[in-house]
């Protein structure tokens, strides 16, 4: 019996494990292919060469300046997404539990519009290929991560008062959700054609405003973070069992509960303030992994982390040559892709019978 057992767990972890090589396989095709394709007719070895021997300037400028910074943002992003989707889930038990549904992007796009019209950021420039730029993009920037962490402190406030129930949690997160919009569609309304044209262009999911100085900024914050979630995954799974089960193993689930949430509202508002909003990543992203390699948090995070980074990367992909030389928002693909992907996840059951 002892021997059987030992040999399923080590198939289980084998799976497991083929999983995550495979999506590591991935992130580092597309990887390449991000820095192969886009709008210039230069190709990877031409890229390469340059990056090496400085010959070239203008394919060192491009390869530096624009795609290697915006591949490692696509998968920076991908992982704060995707995992932030997974510990809200989790600590919500809840499967529309992510950083769109809660709210905590529709506070960003609220204060990115303020930063724009009560701030005065939103005088317009534009750049030499015509792509319209927000003049002072760090106060943008400022202002929605902090409204983002301002939307996550509310449903805490609410979960103190309240207790940290996932119903407590979820209705004021939709709340929430709800109050931002109403607060940017005002913002909106009373704004100028300059400053609605800003507004507009921020909540555009781009990753073409990522730089060597946002990705910095965004380790500075994520790095701690993942480590924090990847630190409490045995929680997690004692969570997943319910409340009670939690206690008696010795979780505590109100201060894991309440701290999951911070910590996820601060990635997820690590992405949004710079890059805009990027839906259904953080939705759609830990339903797909769950439904592969099951709910184990120890291959849950990690699978979930991958994924989003493959993810992010192809939708970036695609938004440079869709339509080539014309680059779409990133936002717009994930959309498009994860939408009917939700859907069919919908539709075959998104482990239902996790959340019963």
């Amino acid at each position: 019996m002892s021997d059987t057992l030992l040999y399923q767990y080590g198939a289980f972890l084998r799976r497991k494990s083929r999983f995550l090589w495979l999506v590591a396989f991935m992130i580092l095709l597309l990887a390449l292919a991000g820095l192969a394709l886009g709008p210039s007719d230069m190709g990877l070895q031409e890229g390469i060469r340059a990056l090496l021997s400085g010959e070239d300037a203008t394919h060192r400028s491009i390869m530096l300046q624009l795609r290697l910074p915006r591949v490692l943002a696509a998968i920076l992003a991908g992982v704060a997404l995707s995992v932030s989707g997974v510990v809200m889930q989790s600590v919500l038990r809840n499967p529309l539990g992510s950083p769109f549904t809660l709210g905590i992007s529709n506070a960003a796009a609220f204060g990115a519009a303020f930063a724009v019209i009560i701030l005065g950021a939103g005088n317009m420039q534009s750049n030499s290929s015509d792509a319209v730029l927000i003049a002072n993009p760090y106060l943008v920037t400022l202002s929605a991560f902090l409204w983002s962490l301002l939307a996550c402190f509310l449903i805490l406030l609410v979960a103190r008062k309240r207790g940290a129930t996932p119903e407590n949690m979820i209705l004021t997160g939709i709340i929430a959700s709800s109050l931002f919009t109403a607060l940017t569609t005002g913002l909106q309304y009373v704004a100028d054609d300059v400053e609605l044209a800003a507004i507009v262009f921020w909540t555009f999911g781009d990753l073409s405003k990522s730089g060597w100085r946002e990705l910095l900024l965004q380790t500075v914050i994520l790095v701690p973070v993942m480590v924090y979630f990847y630190r409490n995954r045995w929680n997690y799974n004692a969570l997943d069992s319910g409340d009670e089960t939690a206690r008696s193993l010795g979780v505590n689930s109100y201060r894991l509960r309440l701290t999951g949430m911070v910590m996820a509202s601060l990635a997820t508002a690590a992405v949004v303030s710079f890059y805009g909003i990027i839906a259904f990543v953080g939705l759609v992203i830990p339903h797909m992994v769950r439904r592969l390699i099951g709910s184990d948090e120890r291959f849950l995070l990690p699978g979930a982390a991958m994924t989003g980074a493959a993810f992010m990367t192809g939708c970036d992909i695609l938004a440079r040559t869709v339509i080539s030389p014309m680059v779409l928002p990133v936002g717009i693909l994930t959309s498009l892709v994860g939408a009917p992907l939700f859907i069919f996840l919908l539709v075959k059951g998104i482990g239902a019978s996790q959340w019963k």
